[in-house]
């Protein structure tokens, strides 16, 4: 079909006909084209059993909060904004939403200007030559069957499935950075112990020197006793290492040189609240963004299995374009052309390409759908763990204090009767030993215990909003 310079189509019935016929097979065809599928609701691992009680009221998305500590909130917020490898993540969030976009290009018609002069020497120009032309092109594809649309789909659950991976990772990110600062408040206590430790085992140092110039202890005592006192200077060293260690790993998840990093001085744990609601495991299932990103990606698959499917179908390809051609730029504006023209391809051999694409898709899709499926199980295998953890750490804790109390009250008691004569040193030292592990022992299960409570914290908490999404939140849409 073409136009004349006049402004009127001239169609050879030929072609008229075939255009014809060919538009209403595809409009047949549009009859037979597949339904829209399924998305899936539920994760393929049969009913969903109620979580271990627990308490009354759902934690905060931003969860450590609920923990009171002012400086967990500030280094927080600082590496939220700062943190490269979460930086990473949204940039590739961004990518993905870009990706999406351009899928979704393909829906509307593409337009394109081009322009073209040329200048021939010797004159006369050659006949029939051009020397100056432009026109407009247009070319779109009529998505019959919507397999762009399914792929443009496809894309769009890839993009949100990538924006949950970021939220996954920035709740990653708090939980990493609450366990390291409370595992540096916990070093602080240990050296504060080991230097207190130091000192008590001087003095007692000093009384059994003292004791052993007047005949009343024996000469292997001072050097059990010095033992023990070196033991504590080398407990100190380990400390002070594993303080360097933990300032490094926290300036890294602050986005921050190690040499340059300025912590707070806190060497308080703070008061854990009540425990909180786990709540439904469905709302679990659609709250934590790690396993909506399982289940996005999903999703994105199952599009791509619509979009392999419509691709064995016939498509229509519509064309227009017009132009001005002339010899000279004063009779440029004098003569056009016109064209429309209309594309019928229909695959029939293409040696099992497409059936074999279809497959892909297929085992692709079932390959996330188990991924979907043991997501699920993990996020509630980590909260029945921390459940579990945090009972067994808080008995653990109450029993263990309690044995402290009582060495302590044993320690005091054989000092005494050795200051009296009656005890022999031997049982000081025991005592004094045990007495001081316990104390050490007493730091390690309190730092356990808070980090079962940030490992609940986490495997409970939704998606945290950062700065960055809201200051890019145009990007979302």
């Amino acid at each position: 079909m073409t136009f004349s310079s006049n402004g009127f189509f001239h169609c050879a019935p030929k072609s008229l006909a075939t255009l014809v016929w060919g538009v209403f097979i595809c409009t047949l065809l549009t009859l037979f084209k597949c339904g829209s599928h399924k998305e899936l609701e539920e994760p393929p691992i049969g009913s969903l059993t109620s979580f271990t009680e627990a308490g009354e009221t759902l934690p905060n998305s931003e969860w450590w909060i609920e923990l009171n500590d002012s400086h967990l909130n500030e280094l927080i917020d600082s590496a939220l904004q700062n943190n490269l490898d979460l930086s990473a993540t949204w940039y590739r969030f961004q990518a993905a939403n870009a990706i999406a976009k351009r899928e979704g290009a393909a829906l509307w018609p593409r337009i394109d200007f081009s322009a073209q002069s040329a200048f021939n020497r010797p004159q006369p120009d050659f006949a029939g030559g051009e020397n100056v032309q432009f026109g407009l092109s247009a070319r779109y594809e009529v998505d019959l069957w919507g397999r762009i649309k399914q792929a443009t789909r496809a894309e769009g659950k890839r993009a949100e499935a990538s924006f949950a991976d970021y939220q996954a990772a920035s709740l990653s990110l708090t939980a990493e950075l609450g366990l390291s600062w409370y595992r540096l408040v916990a070093a602080r206590q240990q050296l504060e112990l080991a230097e207190q430790q130091i000192q008590t085992n001087e003095d007692i140092l000093r009384l059994i020197r003292a004791r052993f110039g007047v005949g009343q202890v024996r000469a292997v005592d001072i050097l059990r006793q010095q033992q023990l006192l070196e033991s504590s200077k080398i407990q100190k060293l380990l400390v002070e290492a594993d303080l360097d260690l933990l300032e490094h790993q926290l300036a890294l998840l602050l986005g921050k040189q190690p040499q340059n990093i300025k912590l707070p001085e806190s060497i308080e744990f703070p008061e854990l609240p009540a425990l909180p609601s786990v709540g439904l495991p469905l709302e679990l299932v659609r709250r934590r963004p790690d396993v909506q990103q399982a289940y996005l990606s999903l999703l994105a698959s199952d599009h791509d299995y619509a979009s392999a499917v419509r691709a064995k179908y016939p498509r229509l390809d519509v064309r227009l374009s017009g132009q001005q051609r002339s010899n000279s730029f004063q009779t440029l504006f004098q003569d056009w052309a016109y064209t429309l023209a209309g594309n019928i391809l229909a695959p029939i051999i293409y040696g099992g390409e497409l059936s074999a694409e279809v497959d892909r898709t297929i085992a692709v899709r079932d390959q996330l759908l188990a991924n979907y499926g043991q997501s699920v199980l993990i996020a509630f295998r980590e909260v029945e763990d921390a459940l579990v953890r945090e009972t067994l750490q808080t008995k653990q804790l109450e029993m263990l204090e309690t044995q402290l109390d009582l060495a302590q009250k044993t320690n005091k008691q054989l000092r005494l009767e050795f200051l009296n004569g009656i005890s022999p040193y031997l049982d000081i030292l025991l005592a004094l030993d045990q007495e001081q592990q316990l104390r050490r022992n007493v730091i390690t299960e309190r730092l356990e215990q808070i980090e079962a409570r940030i490992g609940l914290y986490r495997a409970l908490a939704g998606p945290i909003q950062t700065e960055r999404e809201t200051s890019d939140s145009e990007s979302l849409n």
